[in-house]
């Protein structure tokens, strides 16, 4: 029997609409299924449960009285530890901000609640979201949901491994280099990065600089629309929203919710299992090209190609450098001692970098992103793996060699995703299958500058296709064996 936890988001929400449930129903449902699976997994670290209960209970009022309500109203939702959250615990993962009650949320928090959502509870990420292994000195680690001796990457995990466990039906996330994308992948879930500026975002310390996005992570690509819909925002806060037409995304939110699946017969497909220099797994390689003729049949043509990415390592490093710097710096003097590995990592090799190198990176990445505009002359839409390997246990700070190669620096392996992020464009992940391994297997589908409409519309016509597939729909975790599963927090390693 499904749970109500288990049914869609916007199912969820129709089902409140006409009174065949209630807020409190739906929330109760939520907090049982973390109750029964969240201490094998970890995955929700902070709640006020009364606060929930309180904002569900407001939320059937208004549905009873037969008031205008937001298009969220009622729905539970899950915000990652890195979101600062009013009157909820948020420690983006470090101890300097271990027992931190902000008074104010940000803005996508601000915009959840202003479409009725009720805020549940914070997600784990690693410590300042740095790395894509989720555990921090603060909650421990995340473990995967269909492994829970594994990592459900990062550094959105917590949504994501909470999201693959139905005890939420929408998180929010953030992307770097890959942040929404990784964890999905890991998880068997969707995460979507969209264009830079599409949803705006306050907190970035460099407001120009277009690299970390925030965005949508749900179990299926409507859903995913559907919550885009709501935290789109043209705020003036944030300088990279000039980008959007004035009142267009407020005047006009269902244009981020596609109902119909894109007409794929008539797109250019272009597909890569590396971009020419990702340290792509070759269990990744072999599960990619086992999905290529299903996934290829949908579209009017499919080529192996993809954008000039080179340089791209040397590019993101440098402006990843540059992003940690300007965020960090004055904690790494202040408080070294707290600071973890990754984020010190960052910041002393952005302190080696020069004015020069950082010219040079953002040349590169200018070359990387004209690339895209030549390529996307020629096709439409591109597809890769999401990420380049299996997933490790989470014991690993992160993967220091793929096939017995070494890689480069902790986030390496995140090359398939930093790829996109340094072009600017939009991308999402979804679930199709498992690998080899037995593990959920993601795609990575990248549409074109400003294109997050197509995307989604592509996203949600291969996720229909392959839905009836046994073997390429999305994966579900055994729940029972969860439920069944020794605590997280017993195994060593647990605090890193």
């Amino acid at each position: 029997m499904t749970s109500l936890c288990d049914v869609s988001a916007i199912g969820l929400c129709q089902m409140m609409r006409a009174g065949d449930v209630s807020a409190r129903e739906v929330l109760d449902s939520c907090l049982e299924r973390i109750e029964e699976i969240n201490p094998a997994i970890n995955a929700i670290v902070a709640m006020d449960v009364q606060a929930a209960r309180t904002q569900a209970d407001r939320a059937d009022k208004t549905l009873r009285a037969g008031e205008e309500v937001g298009p969220l109203c009622g729905l539970p939702v899950g915000i990652k530890d890195t979101h600062v959250t009013a009157h909820l615990r948020t420690t983006f993962g470090s101890p300097i901000y271990a027992s931190y009650v902000p008074e104010h949320d940000q803005g996508i928090v601000h915009r959840l609640r202003a479409a009725g959502a009720v805020i549940v509870g914070k997600t784990n990420t690693p410590e300042w979201a740095a790395g894509a292994n989720s555990r921090n000195p603060v909650y421990g680690a995340t473990g995967n949901p269909f492994n829970p001796l594994l990592s459900a990457a990062g550094s959105s995990g917590g949504s994501g491994a909470a999201l693959a466990c139905g005890m939420l039906p929408l998180c929010t996330g953030s992307d770097t280099g890959g942040s929404l994308r990784n964890p999905a992948a890991f998880n068997g879930i969707v995460g979507m990065r969209p264009s830079p500026g599409l949803v705006a975002n306050e907190r970035r310390p460099q407001g120009w600089f277009p690299l970390s996005v925030d965005g949508p992570m749900a179990r299926n690509v409507a859903d995913t629309a559907l919550m885009l819909s709501v935290i789109t925002s043209d705020s003036c806060e944030d300088p990279l929203a000039y980008t959007l037409p004035t009142g267009a995304v407020r005047a006009v939110p269902q244009h981020y919710t596609p109902t119909e699946p894109a007409i794929t017969g008539r797109l250019r497909l272009a597909v890569t299992e590396d971009f020419g220099f990702a340290p792509t797994e070759n269990l990744v390689r072999r599960a990619f090209r086992a999905r290529l003729p299903a996934i290829g049949a949908l579209f009017g043509s499919m080529t192996q190609a993809h954008p000039d990415c080179t340089q791209a390592d040397e590019a993101f490093s440098i402006q990843r450098a540059s992003m940690f710097l300007s965020a960090h710096h004055e904690r790494y003097v202040s408080h070294f001692d707290q600071i973890g590995p990754n984020i010190r990592a960052n910041i002393e090799e952005g302190l080696k970098y020069t004015l020069h190198d950082q010219a040079r990176a953002a040349v590169q990445q200018t070359r990387i992103y004209r690339s895209y505009q030549a390529f996307f002359q020629d096709h439409d839409i591109l597809i890769s793996p999401a990420i380049t390997l299996s997933p490790r246990p989470w014991t690993e700070l992160y993967p220091a060699e793929i096939d017995g190669k070494k890689t480069r620096s902790y986030y390496h392996w995140l090359a398939l995703a930093y790829a996109v992020t340094l072009a600017g464009h939009p991308a999402i992940s979804i679930p199709v299958g498992l690998d080899e391994a037995g593990m959920p297997f993601g795609l990575q589908i990248v549409g074109p500058r400003g294109g997050d409409v197509l995307l989604l519309q592509v996203a949600l016509a291969v996720e229909q296709a392959l839905a009836s597939d046994p073997v390429l729909c999305r994966p579900l975790p055994d729940l029972d064996a969860l439920r069944r599963a020794p605590p997280i927090a017993q195994y060593p390693g647990f605090f890193g």
